[in-house]
């Protein structure tokens, strides 16, 4: 028998709806109709903010309706959440693509220890119409990809709409977004907790009415999201590559001119190489910055660097060594002008030297604004 609506149902299932008039009264019919054909004590709650009829559907079917008025996915799930009563979570778009009848697979998984799990749509026969193109091909594959390889998950189909949690482990995600990035935000603070997960594979069918996705805003904020959270790959790994790629051509070049191939280079490569040591450094110093706002804004419960960082780093210490690489930068400047007086004023200063003065210079003084900005961030994590 289905039980809708009560206090102690086994499962909730959310279904986050925004003008499904042509689709919601089919999805709550079939989550019904599979709650009664495997004897499943369930709740179905619609978390709406349609301006169509979708939500006097839903009332009439006997679910649970959350009217917020709220736009966007993710929104539509943090308010359902609020109403969940089940010990399961289950979750799936209002537009008939899934098949409620995989409930049962689901909740067993649950049951057996698993913390969270999530459909696999390319484990099995697609529907030629329910996914375009780009989102099948490329989109999905990429951007799945991408976050398996960010945050260290073996999820294959990271965007899939059916998925399920234990509400305990819901309750450990303090899930945020609000848009679209919601579905990698779950996947990825998963990971993070590293909770149990298992992906299977589902059917996936074409949708009743029509699509909200846009292909090319969508992606891009779930491409945002993931780069936002994974600062080792945005920012530290190309940062030491561009620091170490500039400080060695400056040093190349600081010893004298390169011949290739008859061609004599001096002074424009070590301007690129400042360039690039700068920049490297600068991209470094927003990784870190990055990690430390993700630790004390509760995102990342805590981040090695940052543990480091918050136990040796003080200001003094950082205004120290800022100090320090501005002073050898002008003790050699010292050098050079006294070498240069000495030779009785010729014509101009070696570039090359001036470059490799000013560039330490540089760094000096943003190693010292950089450890009174760090300071500021790493004040909670101060004992």
């Amino acid at each position: 028998m289905v039980i809708i609506n009560k206090n102690n149902p086994e499962i909730s299932i959310i279904l986050p709806c925004r003008n499904e008039e042509k689709a919601i009264g089919f999805c709550i019919n079939n989550a019904k109709n599979a709650l009664k054909k495997y004897g499943i004590n369930g709740e179905i709650i619609v978390s709406d903010s349609s301006v169509d009829n979708s939500p006097v559907i839903a009332k009439k079917l006997g679910a649970k309706v959350i009217k917020h008025d709220k736009k966007g996915y993710g929104i539509a799930y943090l308010e359902g959440f609020k109403a969940v009563n089940g010990k399961y979570v289950f979750m799936a778009d209002a537009d008939a693509t899934y098949d409620f009848n995989e409930i049962p697979k689901f909740l067993g998984f649950l049951k057996q220890g698993y913390d969270f799990v999530i459909g696999d749509r390319f484990g099995t026969k697609i529907a030629k119409k329910s996914m375009p193109f780009l989102h099948r091909y490329i989109g999905n594959p990429i951007l799945s990809g991408i976050l398996r390889l960010f945050f260290k998950t073996k999820v294959k189909d990271a965007h899939c709409g059916m998925r399920a949690i234990t509400k305990k482990a819901l309750d450990k995600l303090e899930l945020k977004t609000t848009g679209m990035e919601f579905a990698s935000e779950m996947i990825i603070k998963v990971a993070k907790n590293k909770l149990k997960i298992k992906d299977i594979p589902i059917k996936y069918y074409d949708r009743i009415g029509e699509s909200k996705l846009n292909t090319f805003s969508d992606g891009w904020r779930h491409l945002r999201f993931m780069l936002m959270y994974a600062p080792n790959y945005l920012f530290m790994i190309p940062g030491l590559l561009f620091l170490l790629l500039g400080i060695s051509i400056m040093v190349i070049f600081l010893i004298g001119p390169v011949n290739i191939g008859g061609l004599t280079l001096y002074t424009h490569p070590m301007i690129v190489g400042s360039f690039l040591a700068v920049l490297g450094y600068q991209i470094i110093n927003l990784g870190v910055y990055a990690k430390t706002y993700s630790v004390s804004t509760g995102f990342e419960k805590k981040d090695k660097l940052v543990d480091i960082l918050a136990k040796f780093l003080t200001f003094e210490s950082g205004m120290i060594f800022g100090f320090l690489l501005f002073l050898i930068s002008f003790i050699f400047g010292l050098v050079v002008l006294l070498d240069w007086i000495s030779k009785g004023f010729p014509s101009m200063l070696k570039t090359n030297d001036m470059i490799f003065i000013l560039t330490l210079a540089i760094l000096g003084v943003q190693t010292m604004f950089s450890a009174f900005f760090l300071s500021i961030l790493l004040v909670g994590k101060k004992k």
